[in-house]
């Protein structure tokens, strides 16, 4: 898929999202979805994306897979740049902090990464990066 379309498709999911708070778009490909907002790292502006996520009792994660293109995601980028995130899962938003996987984290999630969708299989075959885990996590006191 070309970027300008993927663009115009994340848009309209989440004005979709926002408007039905996450009763449409909560759900793709068998997989929950959530809206990540970072701030840019150039232009300092807030931007949001629909992403797939994982989650089980103490993270919620996400992949910055960008369909396996040779650079990572905008969204990537920005959170590397400011951490300080904030999260929407159906009608609620809270703050977080976005961390990357540590290696040896990455090696414990990405089995399961791929067990859960088996498209970022297909991602990791069209790229040489590392795709990254990002975890989301509540930000310190």
């Amino acid at each position: 898929m070309r970027d300008a379309t993927a663009r115009r498709l994340s848009r309209l999911h989440i004005a979709l999202y926002r408007a039905t708070r996450g009763v449409l778009g909560r759900r793709l490909v068998r997989n929950d979805m959530l809206l990540l907002t970072t701030t840019g790292s150039r232009t300092g502006r807030r931007h949001t994306v629909p992403l797939l996520c994982l989650r089980d009792d103490e993270h919620l994660v996400v992949i910055a897979s960008w369909g396996g293109r040779p650079r990572h995601p905008q969204w990537y980028t920005n959170l590397v740049a400011h951490p300080d995130v904030t999260v929407q899962v159906r009608g609620r938003r809270w703050p977080a902090r976005a961390r990357t996987a540590s290696p040896e984290e990455r090696a414990v999630w990405w089995p399961r990464v791929l067990a859960t969708y088996k498209g970022y299989r297909l991602y990791e075959s069209n790229t040489d990066r590392v795709i990254p885990v990002v975890f989301l996590e509540p930000p310190a006191p």
